[in-house]
């Protein structure tokens, strides 16, 4: 089983949402973890509209980055530009992928339009995790 972890900065919301569709679309192919430069609890709006897509992600827990962990996955995929940065040196062996996901919990305006804003990024993350499952069990990724 291919080791997969997602790393955001908080760990809250765009993390949280690729471990809950890695886990509904990747039983039985990858393991899936998720982690962040600090843990922020799983975002209210990011487990709202993920349970608009069939997922509860309302138990996942936010998580700091565990270099141990980190160490024996096959696949780091950053959601940010503070994870790309600032996340640990990837070991060697280890794929790295970077999703530049815009954050929406920065987003400001009606919860109408903050709503919508976290959908935004629900449908890129869903888009993305369904590809990478894809290539992984069609074996058209390379690791």
């Amino acid at each position: 089983m291919i080791k997969v972890m997602f790393l955001c900065t908080a760990n809250s919301c765009r993390s949280q949402m690729a471990e809950g569709f890695a886990w509904e679309f990747g039983k039985g192919i990858i393991e899936v973890h998720s982690a962040g430069l600090m843990a922020a609890g799983v975002h209210r709006r990011a487990a709202a509209v993920m349970k608009e897509a069939g997922i509860d992600i309302s138990k996942q827990k936010s998580k700091e980055i565990d270099e141990n962990l980190l160490k024996q996955m096959d696949i780091i995929v950053t959601l940010c530009v503070n994870a790309e940065e600032y996340c640990p040196r990837t070991p060697p062996g280890i794929t790295r992928i970077h999703w530049p996901i815009r954050d929406p919990v920065g987003t400001l305006g009606s919860e109408e339009m903050i709503m919508r804003d976290f959908r935004r990024a629900r449908n890129e993350i869903r888009e993305k995790v369904e590809g990478l499952i894809k290539d992984i069990s069609c074996k058209t990724f390379n690791l």
